[in-house]
């Protein structure tokens, strides 16, 4: 028996809340937040510095059990998930490259007394050369407890982990500047036309090029022969923020789609400032209709070469004597 300890960080309120709407991080045992005179009146961490600066600010991790908890108390980059897009941090264990690694915690291990609160201060140094734009990133508070879970001849521990967001831009230009990439689309369609409904799956990457977070909204539209439009609709499935230099490789699927049709699917992503597209091109045609073509057409050039080689053969041949 041996036992593995999977350590999965849980900062479940940091997926896709937008600012305006932004309550404190917490899970319901505890709660991680910018100092401020009552919980959730100062979310999240918004700083501004010029390059070289080192910032002093303080932390909040408010405990909401009957019991002490204690706590490993660190600095994380931001990133966007693969899965969605969503808001997500780095773990303990990884290499922290932004403002995660400028976060030094004065205490990075606290304990919180039951149905209390214990505040940190924390400083930031920005490094001289550090790039300017956004540096996202969060302070996180780790429960130092390993739950267990699993079972058989594997046991599975959870360690969980609630932050408070840090939206950090360094002074300097900034360059927004957003990619539409990889376009394509896999189609589903019955074996014979009318027998079912079609479909087809788009796919795409969505790429933060600049160095500032971008809010982007995405519109598809697809045209067939002649210009005709097929479908035109704004997405929901994209991430609220995108954070610089980030990437995420998003789906959408057209139910409906045509059975016989040749045309182009455009994707056109806008943020503040921005605006680019991506297309890729489409042909529909019925499994059965294709395979109905390609029979017929082999058939063909099989049946021309037959023709040819008889011709050919019949041709009279000059006969010459010497």
């Amino acid at each position: 028996m041996r036992t593995l300890y999977v350590l999965l960080l849980s900062a479940l309120l940091l997926l896709l809340a937008p600012a305006p709407q932004a309550r404190a991080a917490e899970n319901g045992e505890w709660a991680v937040y910018p100092a401020a005179a009552r919980l959730g009146s100062r979310p999240y961490f918004f700083l501004t510095a010029d390059p070289g600066a080192t910032l002093t600010d303080r932390v909040t991790v408010a405990n909401k059990t009957a019991a002490p908890l204690t706590f490993r108390l660190y600095g994380a980059d931001a990133y966007n998930t693969d899965r969605d897009g969503g808001f997500a941090v780095r773990t303990q264990r990884e290499k922290q490259t932004g403002a995660g690694a400028w976060i030094k915690p004065e205490r990075t291990r606290v304990t919180v007394p039951p149905g209390s609160a214990v505040t940190v201060r924390y400083t930031l140094s920005v490094p001289a050369d550090a790039d300017p734009g956004d540096h996202p990133g969060a302070l996180v508070a780790l429960d130092e407890r390993i739950s267990p879970g699993g079972s058989g001849a594997v046991a599975v521990g959870v360690q969980r982990a609630v932050a408070a967001r840090l939206y950090l831009r360094v002074n300097g230009p900034t360059v927004p500047a957003l990619g539409v990439e990889d376009v394509t689309v896999d189609q589903d369609r019955p074996l014979v036309p009318g027998a079912g409904t079609s479909s087809a799956l788009v796919s795409y990457t969505l790429h933060n090029r600049g160095n500032v977070t971008l809010n982007p909204k995405v519109a598809l539209k697809a045209e067939g022969l002649f210009g005709r439009t097929l479908l035109a609709r704004d997405l929901a499935a994209v991430p609220s923020e995108l954070l610089p230099r980030q990437k995420i490789r998003l789906t959408e699927r057209w139910t409906g789609s045509p059975q016989l049709d040749w045309g182009d699917i455009t994707l056109t992503a806008t943020a503040k400032d921005v605006r680019e597209t991506g297309t890729v091109s489409f042909l529909a045609l019925p499994w059965f209709a294709a395979a109905t073509l390609l029979v017929g057409g082999a058939a063909g050039v099989f049946g021309l070469r037959i023709r040819r080689h008889r011709a050919a053969r019949a041709e009279p041949r000059a006969h010459v004597s010497t």
